[in-house]
This record gives C-alpha cells, sequence and structure tokens, in this order.
C-alpha cells in the first residue's frame, strides 16, 4: 500500500510538471533532397545548373549545390521545415518553388525542375518534418543505451527495464503488458534471441549494444509475428576514419544479503555473486572499406531463482517447497565484417557473429509437510548447458542515381547448437535415485530477402519478398536411476521443419497536414514437426496457412507542434519450438513443463489512437489502444488422479482483449535537471475456456472468464551535474495483473546510477545499483482444477556496479 502511495504522488508531481513547463521546439532529424534540371523544350537535362535552398520566411540561404553531367542534383543535411528550391542557368529563366520538407523520409526525389528559355515560371511544392525521442517515422521509439546510467553493465535483459513503455516479469520482456513480441538483432531475427521468442536476452551483454528501438505498431516490411510489437537491439558499430575503438571493463556484486533464509537441510544459497564485462570494439577505414570488430564476455555467478511455493489441494494436502537455483554464466559474443563501397553506386557487407553461452546450475528443492515439520522429498540437480551460435550474413545495396532510391538482398546463415545436460539427486524418506538426461538441439535457419525503395515527391514506396526455410532436429536421451520418476518413455527424437515466404508492399505519403501509410503483407507459412513414432502420448503434427496482414497508419498535424493519429495492424504469433517440444522438463520436481505439438498461431488485431505534442526540450505523446487475439496460447496447469504433480502444458484458450492508455512525457527542465515519465493502465480479460491436456494422461480442464484492470507507472530523473558528472534515478511500479490461471502481485524498484566523464571525455566512469531498495519480488496466485499455490520467488534484483571505459 506504502507504494501505491508513493507512485500516486509521483503521477500528481508529472501532472504539475506539465502544467508549469515552458513549450519549446526539439531537434529534428536531416533529409535528403534529390532531382533532375531539365530543360522545358527539349527535356534534356541541364550540367552545372544553379540549385540553391533558402528559409520561406526570409529567403536567407540553407544550402546549395550545381547540377552534374547528367543534371542530377543532391542537397543533404535539411531539417524538415518550409523552403524556396530556386534553379537556374546562364541562357533561361530562374524558377523559384516552394519546397516543404517532412519526417516520414530521409529520401525526398523531387520532380524534374524544367527550366524555360526567357520565361518564367512558379511552382508549388510541399514537404514538412519534425522529430523527438518518439520518432514521427510512424513506427519507432529510439534509445540510447549511453544515456541509460543506472542499468548500464549488465545484461539487455536488464538495460530495458528502464525504457518508456517497456516492463520485464519473469524473465520476458512485455510491451503494455504483453509478452509476444519480436526481438531483432541489427534488424533480423537470430538465434541468440530466438526467433520468435525472447531466449537470452538476460545473458547478452548491453555492452555490445549502441541503441534499441521499440516498434508498437510494426510495417508490412517486418515480418508478421510479434503482436505486441519489435524490439530492435542495435549492435556498436563504428564508421570513423582511419583506426579507433572503445575498450571497457566494468566489475560488480550482487546477492549482498540473503532476503528469506533457505528451508532446512539444502546447499547454501548464492551470496556476493560477482559481475565480470570487459568489452572491446575496433574500427579501420579507409577509402572505400571499413574494418570493424565488437567483442564482449559477460560472467557472472548469480541467484538465478530462489522461490517458496506452497501447494494446497482438495484433498487438504499441503506441500511446502523451495527451489533455489545457483548460476553460473559466462557468454561471449563477438561480430566482425567489412563494408566495401565497390563505387558510387554499390555497397557490400559482409559479417560474422559468434556466440558461446557456458550455464552451470546447481539447484536444491526440498518438499515438506504443511507444517515444514518433516521432509518429504529432496531434489538436487546439476545443469550444464553449453549454447553456441554462429552467423554469417551478406548484403548488397545498389544506389540509383536519385538519392535514396535503393534496390538491396540479403542472405542470412544461422546455426545454432543447444547441447543440455542434467543430473538429478532424488532424496526420498526410505530411498535415493540417480537419473541423468541429455539434450541435443541443432538449429539450421537460411533467410534470403530483396528489398526495393523509391522516394517519391511526397513520401516512398517499398517492397520486398523474403524466403526463411528454417530446421531444429532435437533428441532427447533420459537415464534412469534406481527408483527413478523420469518418464523415460518420453524420450526420444523430434524435428521442427518450417518454410516460410513472404511478399509485402508499403506506400508512405506526407504533405503539410497528413501524413499516411498503407502496407500489405502476405505470408504461407508450413509447419511440420515429426516426433518419435513410439512416444506414449503425442503424435507427428502440423499445419500451413496463407494469410494477409495489412498495416494503416493516419496522422493529421493540427499544427507545427500538435499530431493526432491512428494505427491498425494485423500479425499472429507463431508456436515456438519450444513450445511444442514433447519433451518434459524438470527444471522443477513437480511443477513440469511440457509442449504441444498440436499448437496453434493466434491472431491479433490491433488498434491505437495516439495524440502528440512536441515543444522546446520536451514532449507529450499519449494513446489509447486495444488488442483482441484469437485462439490465444498460454500455459495450462493441471493434475492427474492420483498424483501430486502438476504438469504445465500450452493450450490454445479462447480470446483474449487488452485495452489501454499509455503516455509518456519527457521534459528538460534546466540545463541540469531533466525527466521522463511513463504511465500505462490496461484491461485484460481472457475468456471462459475449455481444453484437454493429453500429457501425462488425457484430463480436461475449465477455465471461467478473467478480468483485471493494471498498469505501471516509470520516472527517469537525469542530472547533469558540473565537473562532468551524470546521475540517473529510476523509479518502477508493477501493479498487479492477471496470468493464465492466477494473479501476480504489485512490484516495485528503484535503480540509481552515476557517471563521470574524464580524459578530456575519451573516457569515462560509472557506479550503479539496480533495486537499490531490494524490494522486487515476484509473488503468484495459480488456480487449477483439484489445487492451488502460491508463489514467492526472491530471486537476485540487486546489483552494484562499477565500470571504465576509454575511447581511441
Amino acid at each position: 500500500m506504502k507504494y501505491l502511495k508513493v507512485n500516486i504522488c509521483v503521477l500528481l508531481l508529472c501532472a504539475l510538471a506539465i502544467k508549469t513547463l515552458a513549450q519549446k521546439k526539439l531537434d529534428v532529424n536531416k533529409v535528403t533532397i534529390s532531382s533532375i534540371v531539365k530543360s522545358s523544350e527539349f527535356l534534356n537535362a541541364i550540367p552545372y545548373a544553379n540549385v540553391v535552398l533558402k528559409h520561406e520566411k526570409d529567403s536567407s540561404f540553407v544550402s546549395g549545390t550545381i547540377t552534374g553531367e547528367d543534371g542530377r542534383f543532391t542537397i543533404e543535411g535539411i531539417k524538415p521545415g518550409n523552403y524556396l528550391l530556386e534553379a537556374s542557368y546562364i541562357g533561361f529563366e530562374n524558377k523559384l518553388q516552394h519546397l516543404f520538407i517532412g519526417s516520414l523520409s530521409e529520401f525526398l526525389d523531387l520532380p524534374p525542375i524544367e527550366l524555360k528559355e526567357k520565361s518564367t515560371s512558379l511552382d508549388g511544392v510541399n514537404i514538412t518534418a519534425k522529430t523527438s525521442d518518439i520518432s514521427d517515422k510512424l513506427d519507432k521509439k529510439t534509445y540510447s543505451l549511453s544515456d541509460n546510467i543506472s542499468q548500464s553493465g549488465g545484461s539487455v535483459l536488464q538495460s530495458m527495464q528502464n525504457l518508456p513503455g517497456v516492463t520485464v516479469q519473469d524473465g520476458k520482456v512485455q510491451l503494455r503488458g504483453n509478452d509476444k513480441i519480436t526481438i531483432l538483432i541489427d534488424g533480423k531475427q537470430t538465434a541468440l534471441t530466438g526467433f520468435g521468442s525472447q531466449a537470452g536476452l538476460d545473458n547478452i551483454p548491453a555492452s555490445a549494444i549502441d541503441k534499441i528501438e521499440i516498434i508498437n505498431n510494426p510495417s508490412s516490411k517486418y515480418d508478421a509475428n510479434g503482436n505486441a510489437g519489435i524490439i530492435n537491439i542495435i549492435m556498436k558499430k563504428n564508421k570513423q576514419n582511419g583506426f579507433n575503438g572503445k575498450a571497457g571493463f566494468t566489475t560488480g556484486l550482487g546477492s549482498l544479503w540473503v532476503r528469506k533464509e533457505n528451508l532446512p537441510t539444502i546447499r547454501p544459497q548464492y551470496t556476493f555473486t560477482p559481475k565480470v564485462n570487459p568489452s572491446l570494439s575496433l574500427n579501420y577505414r579507409k577509402d572505400k572499406v571499413n574494418l570493424f570488430l565488437q567483442a564482449d564476455n559477460l560472467y557472472t555467478h548469480t541467484l538465478n531463482k530462489n522461490e517458496f511455493v506452497t501447494r494446497t489441494y482438495d484433498d487438504q494436502t499441503v506441500i511446502n517447497s523451495q527451489l533455489k537455483r545457483n548460476r553460473n554464466t559466462n557468454f561471449l559474443t563477438t561480430k566482425t565484417g567489412i563494408d566495401w563501397n565497390i563505387d558510387e553506386k554499390s555497397m557490400l557487407t559482409v559479417s560474422g557473429m559468434y556466440g558461446s553461452e557456458k550455464i552451470i546450475d546447481k539447484g536444491d528443492q526440498p518438499f515438506f509437510d504443511g507444517n515444514k515439520l518433516e521432509r518429504i522429498r529432496l531434489w538436487q540437480f546439476l545443469e550444464d548447458e553449453l549454447k553456441t551460435t554462429a552467423m554469417a550474413t551478406a548484403a548488397y545495396q545498389y544506389k540509383f542515381k536519385d538519392a535514396g532510391h535503393l534496390l538491396s538482398a540479403g542472405f542470412n546463415y544461422t546455426f545454432h547448437r543447444e547441447d543440455e545436460k542434467y543430473f538429478y539427486d532424488n532424496y526420498l524418506l526410505e530411498s535415493k535415485g540417480t537419473d541423468a538426461f541429455k539434450l541435443l538441439s541443432d538449429e539450421k535457419v537460411y533467410d534470403f530477402n530483396i528489398d526495393y525503395i523509391k522516394p517519391l515527391k511526397y513520401g516512398r514506396i517499398e517492397t520486398g519478398v523474403k524466403l526463411r526455410s528454417r530446421s531444429i532436429p532435437t533428441d532427447m536421451n533420459f537415464i534412469p536411476g534406481a527408483n527413478s520418476v523420469l518418464d523415460k518413455n518420453a524420450g526420444g527424437w523430434a524435428n521442427y521443419k518450417e518454410l516460410i515466404p513472404a511478399l509485402y508492399g508499403n506506400y508512405v505519403f506526407e504533405n503539410e497536414k497528413w501524413e499516411a501509410e498503407l502496407g500489405l503483407r502476405v505470408e504461407y507459412v508450413k509447419i511440420q514437426y515429426d516426433v518419435n513414432p513410439d512416444h506414449p502420448t503425442y503424435k507427428s503434427d502440423g499445419y500451413n496457412y496463407t494469410q494477409p496482414f495489412p498495416n494503416l497508419r493516419l496522422a493529421y498535424k493540427l499544427n507545427n507542434s500538435n499530431k493526432i493519429s491512428m494505427f491498425y495492424n494485423r500479425r499472429v504469433d507463431r508456436p515456438n519450438e519450444v513450445d511444442i517440444r514433447i519433451f518434459p522438463k524438470y527444471d522443477d520436481a513437480e511443477i513440469i513443463k511440457v509442449g504441444n505439438p498440436a499448437l496453434r498461431p493466434q491472431f491479433t488485431n490491433s488498434i491505437e489512437l495516439g495524440y502528440k505534442n512536441n515543444w522546446d526540450n520536451g514532449y507529450f505523446y499519449s494513446a489509447l489502444y486495444h488488442r483482441s487475439a484469437d485462439g490465444t496460447i498460454t500455459r495450462i496447469s493441471s493434475i492427474v488422479p492420483g498424483s501430486k504433480l502438476i504438469y504445465a502444458i500450452f493450450q490454445n484458450a479462447n480470446q483474449s482483449y487488452n485495452t489501454g492508455v499509455e503516455a509518456i512525457l519527457n521534459q528538460k527542465v534546466s540545463n541540469i535537471y531533466s525527466f521522463n515519465f511513463n504511465g500505462n493502465i490496461y484491461r485484460n480479460q481472457i475468456d471462459a475456456f475449455t481444453v484437454l491436456n493429453l500429457y501425462p494422461l488425457p484430463n480436461t480442464f475449465y477455465a471461467e472468464k478473467q478480468t483485471a484492470i493494471s498498469g505501471n507507472v516509470k520516472l527517469n530523473n537525469i542530472l547533469r551535474i558540473s565537473n562532468g558528472f551524470d546521475a540517473q534515478l529510476t523509479a518502477i511500479y508493477l501493479a498487479p495483473d492477471i496470468i493464465p490461471q492466477g494473479k501476480i502481485q504489485s512490484r516495485f524498484s528503484i535503480d540509481a546510477g552515476l557517471k563521470k566523464s574524464v580524459q578530456s571525455g575519451k573516457g569515462e566512469i560509472f557506479f550503479n545499483a539496480t533495486d537499490l531498495l531490494n524490494t522486487m519480488v515476484i509473488k503468484k496466485q495459480i488456480e487449477g482444477n483439484g489445487f492451488f499455490y502460491t508463489s514467492n520467488d526472491f530471486y537476485e534484483t540487486q546489483v552494484f556496479r562499477l565500470a571504465y571505459s576509454y575511447k581511441f
């Protein structure tokens, strides 16, 4: 309750700030214009003609150039606004036309400028723009990680916790309360983060990342999966001339004290966990060649899980347990490549990425009776997992004569190996058993794409094709010992195969008052999942479909500072291979996770109404959104007669809805202090549904309709102190929410950081603390047919870090 009062105060303070802050204008992006100057009589190009750009208000000079031998010209670095464009040549009359430059396209191709001999002509042309942290480029918000002082030095997942509009729950990123997000790295899906999942985000070093793009309403040029949106992680890559680079080193400690004591008779939980993260970025550019290298290593000890669970069954049986997982992780990522500017029109980029993630988990899970007096069982395990990822990319780009007119082609190959070994000791009242299993999975993905962009007078056309072929053969070998509790018959092999050709087209239009984007993506998807014919429950399955995925965006500019917009898109969430994987997972001994080969995609329709107000040094953005999903993918927990084991199995539930209001306020109050505030209130609903769980025995599950009003509040405070000091204080509050079969309680945390620029700006030192008050605890209530349970996870959230980096 005290956290709620704190955040009500935060809301009131921010509302007061909105009223009192003076309005000013923001910095804007730059635009490149191009065209050709011709004779109006013979339509032949006029070389070496003068082209001058002037401000419309006072005719003051902005930029100028002369046409080439082909009559074409290009002017770069123009701020959006209203201008006059004048072309002249000896023997021809000058031509003056109004020019309005917008913010939706980086390149504009103007109609040919025709000069008449001994005559005068005036024409009208319009173009306009403005940008801010909330990009006016239709679909994205971009944030630099260098500004995220309080979360620097950790993983990408930790860094995203402080971004406006983003929350993290159970190791997954959420946008507006929804974790169905597609994660991209440099605009591509990779096995580092999973194809359609969010694997690995907590282990990718933030030191390797330049910025993060959040795309709530993706256009048709993006893959159709991810109904909540897309997060694009852009890795560091320098293009300065000569040899340059950056080296850094971060160290830290977490779990400085025990938040909740272990249950009796198990091994100690991790405390004072070390964190080490060296990083190196190198770049060499000369003439037509740019070479780059980025290498990062993140080594950590972490109290990955410390979950206390009380299960109560209808027969009054009560079981208390604790799942404690001490984790050692070493994650190495390396990216290298070359940009080759073959000539003025052609460029080839070849790059490779390698990732190696080594995980050692030492886990304990004791089970006690309701009074915690008698230990019923002790489950101890050692997980030895190695994930290896290799990616090769080749991208070719051809530039036509007019700026921004591009044809590009790319090929991407990804290999990902998952090599897991589990060793279990099962201590019962009168016996002991030792079990093991080994899982080996090799994922191969081939992506090929062709994209075309043509700038127009008032926008651009984008179109392209993409083909993906993906296969994941998996082998699971159970090795049961004496008194084994493993389902040894559920092992064997499985093979996931995916083929997705897609075609898209996108049209962007902009004038002084209106912005519009209309796109359509058509995907054909064929999924085949072949399983071991001896599996006792599941059989081979698959599906295919051809579906359209339209998107629409329409915006009206009330004036130079205010704009209203409307979005619509249709997207899909296909089951991940792990979601349909037939093998039971025993990282929790009595709440066992199993996939479902019969799982099908969920299709989502989304609409959004937005309003944006820009002023000097600040902006305000608000949005009303609604999403409806058919065949909602969710885990269903159930039990079978005669057993106290709970099986959590993926199923397609009924329809679900997510409706809410989001607001973002960003303001530079002075040269010393600035802040951004993000608030999100939404209503979640999952309709009543009935499903049949097949594993381990057929059982029917029924759930009543669930509804909840939830939300979150996030306040980032940034101080630019003298002598090169910067500080950041971030407060996050997450309200209670519904989850499948239950609820999750509120959470609250404060992060803080301090950064100092040294060595004439070449060096940087920072110190930060995440979850400064150690308040972030995950509390859940789950109710099933015949049981319910509560859980409190006191996993590691508080970490202190110290780092130094140097540019050369």
